[in-house]
């Protein structure tokens, strides 16, 4: 079951990939967890947007346009699907590397499972405060490099000295592709397709 899966991770990470590793899920499974997973973020930053306002600091609340918060939460739910699925092709394409032979499935899973807490930490955007969020946003992503580098030695099946420099390439690569992400979400938003304000 997805939700035991989610407090697994939270709870008792190490057993928890014991268990994703010995039941060998299918690709649909993993697959329904990021798009439900995706949903929580998403649904957040758009009433967020929409309802409540952002506020840096001081100032006045800044609100979006219903439509426009509807636009940019649809976007950021592709890119985070996008996002997982990059993710599950540079593990699967760095595996040679360090002596692991997994199935797409098999980092599907490691990608879908390693995100999870930077994901659902999305949820703090119902406290639409820039501090907050990022602070929230921080400790997500803290504890989603966790999760990677316990998993890798489990459902990679190496050791945990190669499973640590396949991780820290994973995380690297991952770094890149947020850098990148940040530079197309700037181009486009200067490019006019920025959101719509109050």
């Amino acid at each position: 079951m997805i939700l035991n899966h989610i407090w697994g991770l939270y709870a008792h990470p190490l057993e928890e990939w014991k268990t994703i590793d010995s039941r060998h899920e299918s690709m649909t499974f993993a697959l329904t967890h990021i798009l439900l997973v995706a949903l929580i973020p998403c649904a957040a930053a758009y009433y967020a947007s929409a309802y409540l306002g952002w506020s840096i600091g001081a100032r006045e609340a800044t609100f979006l346009t219903k439509n426009s918060a509807m636009t940019m939460a649809v976007a950021m739910y592709v890119g985070i699907i996008v996002a997982v699925f990059a993710l599950a092709y540079l593990i699967h394409w760095m595996a040679k590397t360090f002596g692991a032979s997994p199935t797409f499935t098999q980092s599907l899973e490691l990608a879908a499972y390693t995100a999870t807490p930077a994901i659902m930490s999305g949820i703090a955007a119902l406290y639409p405060e820039l501090w907050f969020v990022t602070m929230a946003f921080l400790a997500g992503i803290a504890y989603s490099v966790y999760l990677l580098y316990s998993g890798v030695p489990i459902l990679m099946h190496i050791p945990e000295e190669r499973g640590f420099i396949y991780a820290s390439s994973v995380v690297t690569a991952g770094l890149i592709m947020l850098v990148v992400l940040m530079v197309v979400s700037a181009m486009l938003w200067t490019n006019g397709l920025g959101p719509a304000y109050i």
